[in-house]
């Protein structure tokens, strides 16, 4: 989108421009001064004298992924589960798994220690966290990767990773900037131009950095040397001022704030204008309201013009764009401008600078034998088990104490026919659940596993511990007849070879499912027919069965939930190398599971709105507004099987009688957020204008961890959904005792988006905070009156 249509972008978002933020590009560039850099400041110092000292040639090769004077280039790549590709690395839980930990310090904990693997690989930029898709269709193929649809918990655990991972050198760069939420025709059928820059240098070469997209076996369009492509558009997301604030752009904040140097611009468009082309979501909203001081680069085929996307906000991207006679030239016409190609240069630098990157570790390459991974297994196990859901546990089924005889089922319990990596590309085929034992999202996010640990490999290792007799049906298909076989009765330990005859003299069944997904592709299914007949099948003969399920996105379970000897449910995500461990862990009470869910599992698939279903429009409408997940299901009073933010424990938790509420009159008595422009927003966006608090007691007879949580109710005449969490915070308590949540209020949590004033406000009136154990289950509330 060019300069001069700026304001029509901004009208397009349903907003007039308020000119105190941007008028036009010129406010978007850092020296500008319109965006206070507070501790960015030395670095930007540092790397605007560099580039001040550089020719034209010389800026043009480091916005091309080159090198300039001392200046060696950025080595980058992806992913949030590991460096991808990389030998002797730890495959981490996905970003769903980390999310259900609603742990602030493990997922900081987790940044930090992934951010140490890049930078021991010599990794200047690492792709992370994927901050969306958020997740507003429940049918979307990528939300393994990310921390779940609702906007507040997402920023709050992305910004955390990526206040980790900076801590330790590495430049986190956030992805994907912004509404890119499904996988199909996301870049449109491209046959030409569209620069690989989404991962390694912007050159796209995965041999050197990987791409947004991981393995080389999935397939990107190559640049051919273009400066315009040709191809049938990719989808166009088009979605009002108020939603793309509150829901999409809100998340951002939280990691501008905690450091990012980097952000993924998306390849589809965005109310008409492609994602790395937009001056209205990079230039204004990103690197002015949002105070971004890094660098925008492209996602795989995302870069589609040359001075278009340049002036637009990209700033590191495609030598076939932006070559030295097409850079050069736009220059002396008056298309392009000197300043802005300093602006980009010294974008690309400031977080290198800020990271002390002069100094930093020679790049290792995918199979060199540097290992990185430290003391990392045990902490890649530990967060895997705290992940865990537990949804149902009738008659105190688990733990799995004391049991003679113990009988699994599920090909997920296996491992896969090879492995443990394998071109996991959903674009090649694969179907919507996994051959073999799920540890991953498919794609650019997948992880480069040195070792898995199935289920299997688990139960192995427990019954040779503790003494019980295993059985195993590694299959998903039910099968009755043993026709052609010699065989027996099953005497002794001797095996019926069906389904039925493994549940026999069985204390426990315990059966295992998947739903595999990942970038390339959405889900065709929320269920599976296969896996849910197995379960049946199990439930109508096994008295005790238990059922495991990891997913990459909600998976129904009321084909049998409801079954009177399905006694127990675990749900989690893909838990990484460790998973077969985590689990066992929690199914044999050495881990009081504290997992809560980041998505609402419905009873129906027809509960999910069918507005957010997967489109092959060239217009995604995005009329649901705010109203997704949660939200969605409390404005139609629809009732689902397990709620936003529901888990359970092997103990119990009383919460208090009452909710402590401690506002500060003074800062939320501004209407408007009126604080200087900064990195992460307005400064006062970020004051603490309340504090809450509970008492939570431990009643039961075993430590647990709770996972308290705050849902504000807003002013009717806010317009806002019933309730929108608000804070959360896990509390470890031994038995018997009580412990104090706490919950800090920032201005920003409160305030919604004027179209009008093109401003965060606080609406007067009564905001009601309610405190619970999920999204349905509230305890107690209080009130804010402004």
């Amino acid at each position: 989108m060019k300069t001069d249509l700026w304001l029509l972008a901004a009208l397009y978002f349903g907003g007039a421009v308020d000119a105190a933020i941007s008028s036009n590009y010129t406010e978007a560039l850092l020296s500008s001064g319109t965006v206070k850099l507070g501790d960015w400041q030395d670095a930007y110092d540092k790397a605007s004298q560099f580039v001040s000292s550089l020719s034209t040639t010389d800026k043009i090769s480091i916005i091309t992924g080159g090198s300039a004077g001392n200046f060696s280039g950025l080595v980058t790549l992806d992913s949030s589960s590991n460096p991808i590709d990389y030998y002797f690395v730890t495959a981490w839980p996905a970003g769903l798994a980390m999310s259900m930990t609603w742990d602030k310090d493990a997922i900081t904990g987790q940044g930090k220690a992934l951010g140490a693997e890049f930078k021991g690989k010599g990794v200047n930029v690492a792709f992370a966290p994927t901050v969306q898709p958020l997740g507003r269709s429940a049918w979307a193929g990528r939300t393994g990767e990310t921390y779940g649809p609702d906007s507040f918990l997402a920023g709050i655990m992305s910004g955390a990773m990526a206040k980790g991972m900076a801590m330790s050198g590495v430049t986190p760069s956030a992805k994907h900037y912004i509404l890119n939420e499904q996988e199909t025709n996301r870049q449109g059928s491209t046959t030409g131009g569209g620069g690989g820059g989404g991962g390694g240098m912007p050159g796209g070469d995965p041999t050197t950095n990987g791409t947004d997209g991981g393995m080389p076996s999935i397939r990107r369009r190559q640049n051919s040397g273009n400066t315009t492509s040709s191809s049938s558009e990719a989808y166009s997301a088009v979605v009002d001022d108020k939603t793309f604030h509150e829901t999409y752009l809100a998340p951002f904040y939280d990691t501008v704030k905690a450091g990012v140097g980097g952000v993924m611009c998306s390849m589809q468009r965005i109310n008409g204008s492609y994602g790395c082309e937009n001056q209205d979501t990079l230039g204004r909203y990103l690197k002015v309201e949002l105070g971004f001081p890094g660098f925008v680069h492209p996602d795989a085929g995302a870069q589609h013009t040359d001075f278009d996307s340049a002036n637009a906000g990209l700033d590191y991207g495609s030598s076939s764009y932006w070559s030295n006679s097409t850079l050069i030239a736009g220059i002396a016409n008056g298309t392009f401008t000197e300043a802005r190609l300093d602006d980009m240069a010294t974008r690309v630098l400031i977080s290198y600078f800020r990271q002390s990157q002069e100094s930093y570790p020679a790049h290792a390459g995918f199979t060199d034998d540097v290992d990185v991974r430290q003391n990392h297994s045990a902490l890649a196990r530990t967060y895997a088990a705290n992940s865990i859901a537990l949804l149902k546990n009738t008659n105190n089924a688990l733990p799995l104490k004391n049991r003679r005889s113990i009988s699994i089922f599920g090909i997920h319990a296996a491992p896969r026919y090879v492995g443990p990596n394998t071109a996991l590309s959903v674009m090649s085929g694969v179907g919507p659940t996994m051959d073999g034992h799920m540890t991953q999202v498919g794609g650019s996010a997948m992880s480069s596993a040195a070792f898995i640990v199935t289920p299997v490999h688990a139960f192995v290792e427990r019954a040779m511990k503790d003494g019980f007799m295993l059985r195993w049906w590694l299959n998903d298909t039910v099968t009755t007849s043993q026709s052609g076989m010699m065989v027996s009765n099953g005497a002794g330990t001797e095996l019926v070879e069906t389904t039925v005859g493994v549940t026999a003299n069985s204390d426990a069944c315990v059966v295992f499912l998947n739903a595999w997904s990942g970038e390339g592709g959405d889900r065709s299914e929320l269920a599976n027919a296969d896996q849910d007949y197995l379960v049946n099948t199990v439930a109508d003969n096994c008295n005790n069965t238990i059922v495991v399920v990891n997913t990459n996105g909600p998976r129904l379970l009321d084909q049998w939930a409801t079954h009177e000897n399905v006694t127990g449910i675990l749900y989690g995500g893909p838990l990484g190398q460790s998973s077969g461990h985590a689990i066992n862990d929690i199914l044999f009470g050495d881990v009081n599971p504290s997992g809560k869910l980041v998505h609402t599992i419905a009873k129906n698939e027809s509960d999910y709105d069918s507005g957010t279903a997967i489109s092959e429009e060239s217009e995604i409408q995005f009329t649901e507004g705010n109203f997704i997940d949660y939200k969605y299901f409390d404005q139609k009073n629809i009732t689902p099987r397990y709620e936003f933010g529901y888990g359970l424990s092997y103990t119990t938790f009383d919460y208090g009688d009452s909710v402590e509420i401690s506002p500060d009159t003074e800062k939320l008595s501004s209407e408007y957020a009126t604080g200087s422009l900064a990195v992460g927003g307005r400064e006062d966006l970020w004051d603490i204008v309340a504090e809450a608090s509970i008492s939570l007691t431990n009643s039961g007879d075993i430590a647990g961890a709770e996972i308290a949580q705050l849902y504000v109710e807003f002013p009717s005449a806010a317009d806002e959904p019933i309730r929108q969490l608000r804070g959360f915070q896990k509390v470890m308590i031994e038995a018997g005792s009580t412990e104090k949540a706490t919950f800090q209020l920032r201005r920003r949590d409160l305030s919604i988006w004027d179209v009008e004033t093109q401003e965060w406000a606080i609406v007067r009136g009564d905001y009601i905070l309610h405190v619970g154990a999920s999204s349905r289950d509230l305890k107690v509330s209080g009130t804010i009156t402004v």
